[in-house]
C-alpha cells in the first residue's frame, strides 16, 4: 500500500468476490493490486438520490426510473433498415420507448416480457412529445416484490450518489461497484498520508484515506457538478498529492543547479551591440524582454536552465544568437543543438554570417560531415577556435570536446530526451543551458516536465506579419488550390505543396512526394519551376534545393515534413497540404508557420480526403479557426494526452494516476507553490523532519528525476 512502510502489495485475488476469472478482467485494465484499485477513480457519476416519474424525465440527463414493461419486440427503422430492439415502458405518468442496437433477439425475449415490472438508467432523449433512451442499465424486481424492498435490499444500486468505473470486456458496473466498496472499506483506512499537516490545513486538503473514500464513495450532500468538474475534496486532495511531490522533485533539480558553480559572465556588449545596430530591424519589446531575463540569469554564479518558448516565427533565433554572443565576449564556446540536419543547416546559415562578419567563427557539425573536414572541426573546437558549434546530436557523442564551453542551446527541446541535456553539460565546467522550442507547450504541462527550467514566453511577433487565411478544401476541389497556387507564382510569389509521405508504401494509399513532382511538374505546373525537397535526400542536396528555393530559382517546392521546421522563405505566401487530415496538430501548426513570413498575405490550403475520420475534421477545424500556438497545443493535448503529445522519445513525463493536466492546472499552481517553497528550506536536504517526504519523493519519482542522493 502506498506510503506504508516495506509493506508487500497485496493482489487483488485477495478481495472477496475476485476471483482468477474477474482478476483477469482486471490485469487487462493494468489493475494487478489493490493499491491499483484504490486509486483507479471512477471516471463519471450517477445521482441515484432520486427515482423520477417518467413524465418528470429531463432530456439530457442520467436519470433513474421504474415502470412496467408493455411491449416489447425487433423492429426495423424506416429511414435506415437497420434492425434494432425496442420496449415500451410505463409508470402511469407517461411512457418511454427503450431501445437496442447490439442485441441477441432470444435473450431480449426472455429477459423484456410484457408485465415485468423494473428499475432503468439511461441518458434521457426527448424528441418533440416522445422520450427515448438507449442501452439502458436494467435491474429487473423479482415476482411480486414491491419498489421498496428492491430499493432497500440494495443500497449499493439505489438512494445515492453512485460512481460509474472504467471497464473492460465481461465487467458489469454492478460486479465493480462491489467489489471497488470491498477494497474501499478493506484497505482505505491502511494509506498514510505523506503531506504535512501544514499543508493539508492551508489548502484545505484531506487525509489520503479519507480522500479515497470521498472520491469513490461521496458523501449524498456533495454537489454533484463538483464531482463532475473533479473538483470535490477528495479527488482534489489526490491531485494535489500527485503534483506536489513532482513539483518538490522538479524544485530540487532546479535547487540542484542553483547550488553548482556556473561561470558568472559580464555583459560588456563587445559584440552584441554591434550585432544589434547590423540587424536589419528592431527586436520587439518581448524579445528583449526575455534577452533580459537571460542576461540576467547568465550573470549569477550558478548555471543558467532557462526554456524559451515562442510560437513560429516569433523571432526565437535572434534571442539565441544575442546569448550566444554574450557567452563568446566571456571566452567562452557556445554549443547549438537541433534535432534534425535541415534545422542544423538552416542555424548555421543564419549564425555564421553575422559571425563572420564580427570577425568570429561558427562551424556545422553533423552525421553527414565528411570524415577530413570532421576531424578539422573537432580539432579545432578542442583547441577554442571554434567560437559555436552547430549541429544535430552529433555534437553530444563522446570525441567532441571543448576548450571552455560556456553555453549550450538546444532547440526543439521536445524532440529530445530529458537526458541529453545532462550530456551537454558535461561538455564544460556547468555551462549555462538555454533550450527553445517554436511547439507551444500550454503552461501546466510546462510546469510538470520541465518545471526545473525557468520559463520565459516570446509573446509577441514582428512587426508587418499578416495572419494567414486558412482554408479547408475537400480532395475533389483540388484544382481550385492549384489555381489559386498559379495566382500566386504570377505575382512573383512562391508556394510549397506539402505530402506526409516521400515514396508509396504497401501499407499506405497516401499520394506521395516524388509521384506528385513527376505528375505536377509535368502538367498542371510544367510552365513553373518545381523543386523537390524530402528526408532521403543527401546533405548537399538538400542544402542545393533549400539555397534555389530561399534565392528565387524555384517556384513551387513540393517537400515532405523536412521543412516542417527552420525553413525562412518570406517570399513564399502559400501552402498546400494533402492528405491535412493525417498530420498532427503540432505538424500543421509548424508546416503552416512556414509561410507568412513577410508582409504580403499569405494563405494555407488544407486538402481533406474523402476518408477524413472525426477527430481529423477536428484538427482542421481548429487550424482554420485560430493561429495562436498555445490554443492549439491546448486542443492538441485535450486529443492526445500529455504522453504522446510530447512524443515516444520525451522519457522524463510522470504517468499521473488521477491528475489531470488540463483540468486541474489551478491545483498544479498550488502545488507548485508550495513545493518549491518547502524545497527552498536551507535544512530541508539534512533534517530529520523532512525525512518522510524525502523517503516518499524519492520513492514516487526517484529515477526517474535523476534524484538518488536525496534520501
Amino acid at each position: 500500500m502506498q506510503n506504508s512502510g516495506n509493506r508487500q502489495p497485496v493482489s487483488i485475488e485477495q478481495i472477496n468476490g475476485v476471483g482468477p476469472a474477474v482478476a483477469q478482467k482486471l490485469q487487462k485494465m493494468g489493475l494487478e493490486t489493490v493499491e491499483d484499485l484504490l486509486f483507479c477513480l471512477p471516471h463519471r457519476y450517477e445521482d441515484r438520490r432520486q427515482i423520477r416519474k417518467i413524465a418528470q424525465l429531463r432530456d439530457g440527463h442520467h436519470e433513474v426510473f421504474q415502470g412496467e414493461i408493455l411491449a416489447a419486440g425487433e423492429m426495423t427503422t424506416r429511414r435506415t433498415r437497420r434492425r434494432i430492439y425496442e420496449v415500451i415502458v410505463s409508470d402511469g405518468s407517461g411512457q418511454i420507448s427503450l431501445k437496442w442496437f447490439h442485441y441477441k433477439k432470444q435473450w431480449m425475449k426472455q429477459r423484456f416480457a410484457p408485465g415485468r415490472k423494473a428499475f432503468f438508467i439511461a441518458e434521457v432523449k426527448r424528441y418533440g412529445a416522445s422520450l427515448e433512451a438507449h442501452h439502458p442499465d436494467v435491474d429487473f424486481l423479482k415476482q411480486n416484490e414491491i419498489i421498496e424492498q428492491h430499493i432497500s435490499s440494495d443500497t449499493l444500486s439505489f438512494g445515492r450518489i453512485l460512481p460509474v468505473y472504467p471497464l473492460t470486456e465481461g465487467l458489469h458496473q454492478k460486479t465493480a461497484r462491489k467489489i471497488w466498496k470491498t477494497a474501499v472499506d478493506g484497505y482505505a483506512c491502511d494509506l498514510q498520508t505523506s503531506l504535512p499537516q501544514s499543508i493539508l490545513d492551508r489548502r484545505n486538503l484531506l487525509p489520503t484515506a479519507t480522500a479515497i473514500q470521498q472520491a469513490h464513495w461521496p458523501d449524498n450532500d456533495t454537489p454533484l457538478d463538483l464531482l463532475e468538474s473533479g473538483r470535490e475534496a477528495g479527488r482534489r486532495s489526490l491531485v494535489y498529492d500527485e503534483f506536489f511531490f513532482l513539483e518538490l522533485g522538479m524544485a530540487l533539480k532546479r535547487r540542484g543547479v542553483v547550488i553548482e558553480q556556473g561561470i558568472p559572465f559580464q555583459v560588456n556588449h563587445t559584440y552584441t551591440k554591434p550585432l544589434a545596430q547590423m540587424l536589419p530591424f528592431k527586436m520587439t519589446d518581448a524579445q528583449r524582454r526575455v534577452l533580459g531575463e537571460i542576461k540576467n540569469d547568465l550573470m549569477q554564479p550558478h548555471p543558467m536552465n532557462r526554456m524559451v518558448q515562442g510560437d513560429v516565427g516569433c523571432g526565437k533565433t535572434v534571442v539565441a544568437l544575442m546569448t550566444a554572443l554574450v557567452a563568446i565576449e566571456n571566452g567562452c564556446q557556445v554549443a547549438v543543438v537541433a534535432p534534425t540536419e535541415i534545422l542544423a543547416i538552416q542555424h548555421y546559415r543564419q549564425f555564421a554570417p553575422w559571425l563572420e562578419q564580427l570577425g568570429l567563427k561558427a562551424a556545422l557539425l553533423t552525421s553527414s560531415t565528411p570524415g577530413r573536414e570532421k576531424k578539422a572541426i573537432l580539432e579545432a573546437t578542442a583547441e577554442g577556435e571554434i567560437d559555436l558549434l552547430v549541429g544535430t546530436h552529433a555534437v553530444l557523442q563522446e570525441g567532441v570536446s571543448f576548450k571552455r564551453l560556456g553555453l549550450g542551446i538546444i532547440d526543439e527541446q521536445h524532440r529530445f530526451g530529458v537526458r541529453q541535456r545532462a550530456v551537454l553539460k558535461k561538455k564544460g565546467a556547468n555551462p549555462h543551458i538555454l533550450v527553445m522550442t517554436a511547439t507551444p507547450i500550454p503552461r501546466t504541462l510546462a510546469l510538470s516536465v520541465f518545471g526545473d527550467l525557468a520559463l520565459s514566453v516570446i509573446d509577441q511577433m514582428p512587426p508587418g506579419r499578416t495572419p494567414v487565411q486558412t482554408s479547408i478544401i475537400p480532395a475533389q476541389n483540388r484544382e481550385r488550390a492549384y489555381k489559386q497556387i498559379e495566382n500566386e507564382i504570377d505575382k512573383g510569389r512562391q508556394a510549397y505543396i506539402v505530402y506526409p509521405l516521400v515514396e508509396e508504401s504497401e501499407k499506405s494509399d497516401l499520394q506521395a512526394a516524388c509521384a506528385a513532382f513527376e505528375e505536377l511538374s509535368a502538367s498542371i505546373f510544367s510552365r513553373y519551376r518545381v523543386g523537390l525537397l524530402h528526408g532521403q535526400l543527401g546533405n548537399d542536396e538538400k542544402e542545393e534545393v533549400m539555397s534555389a528555393f530561399k534565392d528565387g530559382y524555384i517556384d513551387i517546392l513540393i517537400a515532405t515534413t523536412v521543412i516542417e521546421v527552420g525553413v525562412d522563405v518570406p517570399n513564399a505566401t502559400v501552402m498546400l497540404i494533402e492528405h491535412a487530415e493525417r498530420f498532427g496538430l503540432a505538424q500543421l501548426h509548424q508546416l503552416r508557420g512556414r509561410v507568412g513570413r513577410g508582409a504580403d498575405q499569405s494563405s494555407c490550403l488544407l486538402i481533406k480526403s474523402r476518408a477524413c475520420s472525426e477527430e481529423g475534421q477536428r484538427r482542421l477545424e481548429t487550424m482554420q479557426a485560430t493561429s495562436d500556438g498555445f490554443k492549439i497545443a491546448e486542443v492538441d493535448l485535450e486529443m492526445r494526452g500529455p504522453g504522446e503529445f510530447l512524443g515516444t522519445r520525451q522519457s522524463g513525463i510522470p504517468d499521473f494516476r488521477i491528475a489531470n493536466l488540463l483540468r486541474d492546472s489551478r491545483v498544479l499552481e498550488e502545488a507548485r507553490e508550495d513545493a518549491f517553497d518547502m524545497a527552498n528550506q536551507p535544512d530541508f536536504l539534512t533534517s530529520d523532519r523532512y525525512s518522510d517526504l524525502r523517503n516518499t519523493l524519492k520513492q514516487r519519482w526517484g529515477s526517474r528525476l535523476e534524484l538518488a542522493n536525496i534520501g
